[in-house]
């Protein structure tokens, strides 16, 4: 027997400190409601928690900036619906006045007496709308520079062209803005394309002996070949490709003849009624890649830009020509409110997506993170046990050397 070192009393120590550790952490677990409190508890499992944790801040932080694109929105279509209204007034009093039984010295004066009001409001609407602070209608959130290319043929071997052309001013190419030219090329008999130089020229070849509408010519800028580019990084790259897509044409189709070799004005001119700015970039991902951002552009909508503003109908001819204005006006107002409302749709459907990963991830987070009490609470149980039966055996082994005291007897 021995009284200098008690083993049986050692082992019952190491014993009761391993379960008063265990213990601790289920105390821990239970109570923070973490069955991961720091690395050490699994280190792996922390590593990927935490990705996740800053993946699901993103998307709640995308969601609310979807939120706010879609009041931007509503707030620049609600003001083109009073645009809109006042238009439609506008085309009744020019209809009124075109009408012979007016007098123009008192009837038609005072018919444009009230056009002149509904154009000055139609300006200030355009001039006051704001969603905190960013004006929306005024044309500083029109990215597009709007191009024409109108000239009669000035030969038996030029086509005549009539079209309009609108696209982002600038891209990116190797860091750097580069502007973008939309020229129209020579014509042969060969198959039609548009090939975008380093220089940001892109050049539109047609084939002789064809019809090309504004959807065709799209199709190509669409579809340009960028391959001069050879400096762009994946996203200058997919912002290319997304600009080249965006490119707005209208006007009459563009006849070839089978002996045309040339486009006459083959280089645009600025429209003189556009005030252009920076299209609104929203941030609808959680990443910084070009899919995750979403460009909104709303076009000027002052008098001037609607082609109003030097409208009369204080006489019968005038208020005739005015008709046709005021219904092309309406027509651009509806085209713009069209746009939004696909706008507002998308970012609608795009909120839903962020919410159903959002609760995607976040259950899969809390699956390795959050402490399942039901197991937790059985291994504190038994710890629990285990650490009161140490005790128990730690007393008792302390009790035994003092056998040897019989023996001294």
């Amino acid at each position: 027997m021995r009284i200098q070192h008690n083993i049986m009393a050692m082992n019952a120590y190491r014993n009761y400190n391993n379960n008063t550790s265990a213990l601790s952490k289920n105390l821990e677990k239970l109570s923070s409601g973490y069955k991961i409190n720091r690395a050490g508890d699994d280190a792996a499992g922390l590593a990927i928690s935490e990705k996740m944790r800053a993946q699901i801040t993103g998307l709640k932080a995308a969601s609310k900036n979807v939120k706010d694109g879609v009041s931007l929105v509503k707030t620049a279509e609600g003001a083109l619906q009073e645009v809109h209204d006042m238009l439609n007034r506008m085309d009744s009093l020019a209809t009124q006045s075109a009408n012979g039984t007016y007098d123009n010295e008192v009837d038609r004066l005072n018919l444009q007496k009230e056009v002149n009001a509904l154009r000055s409001e139609i300006d200030r609407i355009a001039d006051s709308s704001n969603f905190n602070g960013k004006k929306l209608l005024d044309g500083s959130m029109d990215g597009l520079q709007t191009m024409n290319y109108q000239k009669a043929s000035t030969g038996n071997h030029d086509a005549t062209i009539d079209l309009s052309i609108a696209h982002d001013k600038q891209f990116s190419a190797g860091g750097t803005k580069v502007n973008l030219q939309i020229k129209f090329d020579t014509i042969d008999g060969n198959d039609a394309k548009a090939t975008l130089a380093a220089n940001g020229e892109l050049k539109i070849k047609l084939k002789q002996g064809e019809t090309y509408d504004a959807a065709k010519i799209q199709d190509l800028i669409a579809n340009a070949d960028v391959k001069a580019l050879n400096n762009l990084s994946d996203d200058e790259k997919a912002d290319l490709e997304q600009i080249l897509k965006d490119v707005q044409v209208s006007g009459k189709e563009l006849k070839i003849a089978a002996d045309d070799t040339s486009v006459a004005a083959a280089d645009g001119t600025a429209d003189p009624n556009r005030k252009t700015g920076e299209r609104l970039t929203l941030q609808i991902g959680d990443t910084a890649d070009s899919f995750n951002k979403m460009k909104v552009n709303v076009g000027d909508m002052h008098a001037k830009a609607l082609g109003i503003a030097d409208l009369t109908i204080a006489d019968q001819d005038g208020a005739a020509k005015a008709i046709q204005s005021i219904k092309d006006a309406i027509n651009t107002v509806s085209s713009t409110r069209g746009d939004l409302g696909a706008i507002q749709n998308r970012l609608e459907h795009t909120s839903n997506n962020l919410s159903v990963m959002t609760e995607n991830i976040q259950d899969a987070e809390s699956t390795i993170r959050d402490t399942d009490v039901a197991d937790e609470m059985m291994a504190y149980t038994k710890n629990n046990i285990l650490v009161q039966s140490a005790q128990a055996m730690l007393a008792q082994a302390n009790q035994v050397p003092q056998g040897v005291l019989q023996l001294l007897q």
